[in-house]
C-alpha cells in the first residue's frame, strides 16, 4: 500500500487519480482476502492482482508527471507583467520606453499572446513616464525573462538641430505572476487610494472612481491599475502587481546572498543592470552580458526578437558569463 498519497490528494489536478488508486488498493486487499480464504481461486486472484499492480504503477506515473509538469509551469510561468519605465534623457527617454513597449507588444502578438494595458503614464508628446501590461501565453516568462534590466538608445533626435547623438536610457521589468508564492500582505500593511480614470471616452468617464493604487507600507512600492472597467477588477490587478513586486524582491535578495555561485548564469533579477545598447546611427543592438550584436534594428523593433531571444536562451544553457561593456 503506497504510505503517502497526500500530494495527490491535495492537488485539485491529481486529486480524482488518487481516489482511483485508492479504490484500487481497497479491492487488492478484498481480494487478498478472499484468496486466502480460498485456495481454489488463488491463481485466478494472483492474474488480478497483478493487474492491480499494473493499474497502480500506471496511475503513480500519471500523478508525477502532472505534478513535474506544473513544477515546470510554476519555473515558467505563462503570464507576467511587463513594466517600462523611463530613465535618463528626458523626453528621449520616454520615447524610448514607448519605443520597447510597442516592441515587446508586438513580439507577443507575433507569438499569439494576450496582452492588456494595465496602466500608462503619457508625456505631453506621447512618450511613457511609466507603463505596465499584462501578457498570457505560452512560454512568455521564458521567453522574455531575460529582458529586466536597463536598456540604453543612442541616436539623434528629431528635435536635435545640430545633429549631435543623445543617449538615454529606460529599465524594464519582466515580473512573472506565479500560481504559488511565499509572499503574504496583510489588510494593514497597505494602504489603497481610488481615483478616476483619465482618458477620453463616454459621458461616464471619469464619473466612477475605478482606478486603484496601492501602496505598501514597508517596502514603498506602489503600483496601480485604470484599465478595468470597476474598482474590484483594478484592485485584484493591482494586488497581482505588488505580490509579482513584492515576490521579485525577495528573489533579487535571495540572489545576492548566492551571487558567488551565480557567475556561469545571466542576470535576470538586477533592474539596475545595464543589459543592452540599441545604436541607431550603427543599426546595431549590443547586450552587454553575452557580448552579441545584431542588426536590422528597425525590424527588431517591429517585434522580430527571435534572434536576441534565441542568444540569450543558448547563452544560459551553455553557462555564458555575465559581460561589461
Amino acid at each position: 500500500m503506497n504510505s503517502d498519497l497526500s500530494k495527490y490528494k491535495n492537488n485539485p489536478k491529481t486529486a480524482y487519480l488518487a481516489e482511483t488508486y485508492v479504490r484500487l488498493e481497497k479491492d487488492e486487499e478484498e481480494l487478498k482476502t478472499i484468496s486466502a480464504g480460498d485456495p481454489s481461486m488463488k491463481a485466478l486472484a494472483d492474474e488480478e492482482l497483478s493487474n492491480f499492480v499494473r493499474e497502480k504503477e500506471t496511475l503513480l506515473k500519471q500523478m508525477d508527471e502532472i505534478l513535474k509538469e506544473e513544477e515546470k509551469d510554476e519555473e515558467f510561468p505563462n503570464e507576467i507583467i511587463l513594466e517600462v519605465r523611463a530613465g535618463a534623457g528626458g523626453e528621449e527617454a520616454a520615447l524610448f520606453a514607448q519605443k520597447l513597449a510597442d516592441m515587446y507588444i508586438k513580439y507577443a502578438r507575433l507569438k499569439g499572446w494576450g496582452v492588456e494595458t494595465i496602466y500608462t503614464s503619457e508625456t505631453s508628446i506621447g512618450g511613457y513616464k511609466e507603463a505596465a501590461f499584462e501578457i498570457r501565453g505560452m512560454g512568455v516568462y521564458k521567453n522574455l525573462r531575460f529582458e529586466t534590466g536597463v536598456h540604453r538608445i543612442q541616436r539623434v533626435p528629431a528635435t536635435e538641430k545640430m545633429g549631435r547623438v543623445h543617449t538615454s536610457t529606460a529599465s524594464v521589468a519582466i515580473l512573472p505572476i506565479r500560481k504559488k508564492t511565499t509572499i503574504e500582505i496583510k489588510p494593514t500593511d497597505i494602504e489603497i487610494e481610488t481615483s478616476r480614470s483619465g482618458g477620453a471616452g463616454g459621458q461616464n468617464v471619469n464619473k466612477v472612481e475605478t482606478a486603484v493604487r496601492i501602496i505598501h507600507k514597508a517596502t514603498g512600492i506602489d503600483v496601480r491599475s485604470t484599465s478595468q472597467r470597476n474598482q474590484l477588477k483594478n484592485r485584484e490587478m493591482a494586488m497581482s502587481i505588488l505580490i509579482a513586486k513584492l515576490q521579485a524582491k525577495h528573489d533579487e535578495e535571495e540572489t545576492a546572498k548566492h551571487s558567488a555561485n551565480r557567475k556561469d548564469q545571466i542576470g535576470t533579477a538586477d533592474r539596475s543592470e545595464k543589459i543592452r545598447t540599441y545604436n541607431i546611427l550603427q543599426d546595431r543592438i549590443t547586450d552587454h552580458r553575452i557580448k552579441e550584436n545584431w542588426h536590422n534594428i528597425e525590424k527588431i523593433f517591429l517585434g522580430y526578437m527571435d534572434p536576441i531571444i534565441d542568444a540569450l536562451q543558448n547563452a544560459k544553457e551553455f553557462g555564458t558569463g555575465e559581460g561589461e561593456e
